[in-house]
């Protein structure tokens, strides 16, 4: 740390609800930042305080529509101008992290075309949860702090005190985080295997493992439409299961999600607050993860080491 830095946070226009949770946690009040929107639909940010030789940390999810980006890109550039001493994008939910690769011909690797945007911003550090592909930790130069939600997703699951606990991972994809799961709690793993044959929509499943008689657990880092896991807790269920719930760190929850949700076998899906819930349901349990971001805030401000932060 720079002996006569500063901190500031600050936070862009739809992630204000996170961000002035993670401020109060760290004992500090949101700095004051200015949007003018132009009948064009252009935006220009501006800093209402002086972010001179300062420690930045601006918070601001990249979630649809893109716009989110372009102001956190523009915050940063901001800063950068302003002369703050470091600027550290704090984002909870990073977008276009399912783009992390060519997956087939003439496609953009989205993924790290945000990495170099968000560097040719300015940006010093990025803080971010539950990347979709970990090795996009790799698509930057400067460091990456990737934190995971199990650190609030383990005292819940563990205060419901199930017996027969089987943790389950709803694509093959996920076996590794849910493998950690089930390693951290001891308790068995099965793996839900999915085929499609377009985006968004399921071609078949089948479960490897056995549920019956078990209280199931699926581990999945995104909720978009909520087609998989829908599909995969009536499944489960139908394989004799005793109870199904979920837990997620990103609620997107587009076009008919709540309404799959409602209408699916699922006792109850928890997920955090990276991302705002566009309604509330009887069946979606929000965990607040602004303690945890307030927590690593500090110890990068600190320069102290955020490993003992992970439990996975």
């Amino acid at each position: 740390m720079h002996p006569n830095s500063p901190i500031k946070l600050f936070s862009g226009t739809n992630s204000r609800y996170l961000a002035e949770k993670i401020a109060a946690a760290y004992g500090t009040e949101l700095g004051k930042v200015s949007i003018q929107r132009f009948s064009d639909g252009e935006m220009q940010p501006c800093f209402e305080e002086t972010v001179r030789g300062d420690f930045v940390f601006i918070i601001q999810s990249t979630f649809g529509p893109a716009d989110n980006l372009l102001e956190l890109l523009m915050m940063i550039d901001a800063a950068s101008r302003a002369s703050a001493y470091k600027i550290v994008a704090v984002i909870p939910y990073f977008g276009y992290a399912r783009q992390d690769r060519k997956d087939k011909p003439r496609v953009s690797i989205a993924a790290k075309l945000m990495s170099n945007l968000l560097a040719a911003a300015g940006v010093s550090r990025i803080i971010t949860m539950d990347l979709h592909a970990d090795q996009i930790q790799g698509f930057f130069d400067v460091p990456v702090d990737h934190l995971f939600a199990s650190n609030v997703f383990i005292d819940y699951i563990s205060s419901l005190k199930l017996d027969n606990l089987v943790i389950a991972s709803p694509d093959t994809g996920g076996t590794k985080r849910a493998n950690s799961y089930a390693k951290f709690l001891d308790v068995p793993m099965v793996i839900c295997h999915k085929t499609r044959k377009v985006a968004n929509v399921i071609d078949e499943m089948t479960v490897i493992g056995e549920v019956a008689g078990k209280n199931v657990v699926l581990v999945d880092d995104i909720i978009d439409t909520a087609g998989t896991i829908t599909r995969a807790s009536n499944l489960i269920m139908e394989k004799g299961a005793k109870s199904i719930r979920c837990i997620a760190t990103h609620p997107l929850l587009t076009g008919p999600a709540y309404e799959r949700i409602e209408n699916s076998a699922l006792e109850e899906i928890i997920v955090t607050d990276s991302i705002p819930l566009h309604r509330t349901s009887p069946k979606i349990k929000v965990i607040s993860i602004s303690d945890l971001f307030a927590d690593v805030i500090k110890k990068v401000y600190n320069n102290q080491s955020i490993s003992t932060t992970f439990l996975l």
